[in-house]
């Protein structure tokens, strides 16, 4: 998915000069391209996250839209201060974007994890949060971003993500995307980790239990149409996330449901509320703590079957 937004932005760029990307020692092999492009255009400020952000913020107030851009929570916790006074306070054209997403730098260990992300982004005013699951969405992402005005948050996969949607895709900021229709239960999900929570369904599918599978990209503004749709005519709600349980796409749908009074079986399917310790592959660590396929399967029959 990081190959899909560096090709798209340097299409976008080749037609608007305002783009600009600031980065924080970060590189070697995906974003030189940018450079040589726009000579002028892209600034390295070294291992100095918070600076990268003010530096992106001043520019964009002189009218230009300033992408930031580093691996998994670099860009957001380390600079968060930043964000929040600089960024959102003056309502800045400042793209936020992080590569490896959740646990896609497993092998790295828990510094190079971002799994709060979501829940933090999201509290702050005026910003975006966007979590593209696939290459189609990833392309259609880059798009919504740079044409919207104003802060945004943009939580790219890693490398090698298999594709979800098997079609077009009509993607805006605000307004999820099925990717099945089915009566029995609605499955929410946001990014990569939609690819097994459609396995999960088409195994739900082979027995009979008919799943709603919905891609829920866009967490900030959030869909509340299809949420209370789907309470009020499916009546079983699950969502799958690759961040910490508080917080992120579960908690969203929760206070849509709370705020527009809808009563339904929902659960809630996310990383606990612990340090993920382990080390390993992405997908290891999804099923060590239990985001697994099977995970998903088991989770969404029971609430169905009610065994």
């Amino acid at each position: 998915m990081r190959t899909v937004f560096n090709k798209t932005l340097i299409e976008i760029a080749k037609n608007d000069p305002r783009i600009h990307m600031i980065l924080a020692d970060i590189g070697y092999g995906e974003i030189e391209a940018f450079d040589e492009a726009f000579p002028g255009r892209l600034y390295n400020v070294g291992v100095a996250e918070q600076n990268m952000t003010g530096v992106a913020c001043g520019m964009a107030m002189e009218g230009n839209i300033c992408i930031t851009y580093s691996i998994a929570n670099f860009p957001t916790l380390r600079c968060l201060e930043q964000i929040r006074n600089d960024v959102c306070y003056h309502n800045q054209n400042v793209k936020i974007v992080i590569i490896g997403g959740g646990v896609s730098y497993g092998p790295l260990g828990v510094s190079h994890h971002s799994t709060e992300d979501i829940a933090i982004m999201r509290a702050l005013p005026n910003i975006v949060v966007v979590v593209p699951c696939d290459n189609l969405e990833a392309e259609a992402a880059t798009h919504a971003m740079i044409e919207h005005q104003g802060p945004v948050y943009y939580r790219c996969g890693y490398k090698n993500e298999s594709d979800i949607h098997d079609g077009p895709i009509d993607f805006k900021i605000g307004k999820a995307i099925p990717v099945t229709e089915g009566k029995d239960i609605a499955i929410f999900f946001t990014g990569p980790i939609g690819y097994d929570a459609k396995i999960a369904a088409k195994k739900l599918e082979a027995e009979g239990i008919s799943v709603r599978l919905v891609s829920m990209h866009s967490i900030k503004p959030i869909d509340k149409e299809e949420i209370v749709n789907s309470a009020k005519n499916i009546g079983k709600i699950l969502t799958v996330e690759e961040h910490n349980l508080s917080g992120g796409l579960g908690s969203a749908v929760a206070e849509v449901l709370a705020d527009e009074c809808c009563v339904c079986k929902f659960k809630r399917m996310a990383l606990p509320d612990v340090n993920v310790s382990k080390v390993g592959s992405q997908q290891w660590l999804r099923e060590q703590y239990g985001l697994g396929v099977e995970d998903i399967y088991n989770t969404a029959k029971a609430m169905v079957t009610g065994k």
